[in-house]
């Protein structure tokens, strides 16, 4: 997305694993493991601006992760099956030397289409569900089983683009096409 939206930028990836508490609401946790995962990079590029982000999905009070098998895949989407969730990312952005920082999150509401195991089947056939957080992703394949989403797309996707731009400018970084 950062691609698209004509910046340019590196990619590394940090040394620390995502946390996962259940003591700890979804907006605390997505919170807290991107400025986990900005505070590593950072540590080993301090001139650099870093940028962190963290996504997950609520159904209710409860936060669900990245599924751990396809079996877990399956039972995640047949659980959202039908229902409006949320999705929360946070995003760090910092920059040691300077010590200036933005952090900020993003919910959505996302409802599915009442799935079927057949449809459940065919759609973790054409997506890596594992390393998504509640088995899926909105981009691509995604229209087959998101009925809806109220608010940001992009941030369903992993990284809202909108507060993103906004926070950029911030450290004076834009886009080239600006």
């Amino acid at each position: 997305m950062l691609s698209e939206g004509g910046f340019e930028f590196e990619i590394a990836s940090p040394c620390v694993a995502e946390k996962f508490d259940a003591a700890l609401t979804l907006r605390e946790l997505t919170l807290w493991n991107a400025i986990r995962k900005g505070m590593s990079i950072a540590q080993m590029r301090p001139g650099a601006v870093v940028l962190a982000a963290d996504t997950l999905v609520a159904l209710g009070n409860q936060v669900i992760g990245k599924p751990m098998n396809l079996t877990e895949a399956a039972r995640m989407l047949r659980r959202l099956s039908g229902r409006t969730h949320e999705v929360c990312s946070a995003v760090a952005i910092y920059q040691q030397t300077s010590g200036k920082s933005a952090v900020f999150r993003d919910v959505s509401r996302v409802r599915f289409h009442r799935l079927t195991n057949a449809t459940i089947k065919d759609y973790i056939a054409k997506v890596g569900p594992l390393d998504k957080a509640g088995a899926y992703a909105a981009q691509g394949s995604g229209a087959e089983i998101i009925a809806k989403i109220e608010g940001s797309f992009t941030n369903v996707v992993g990284l809202p683009m909108e507060k993103t731009v906004a926070a950029l400018a911030k450290f004076s970084i834009r886009p080239k096409s600006a």
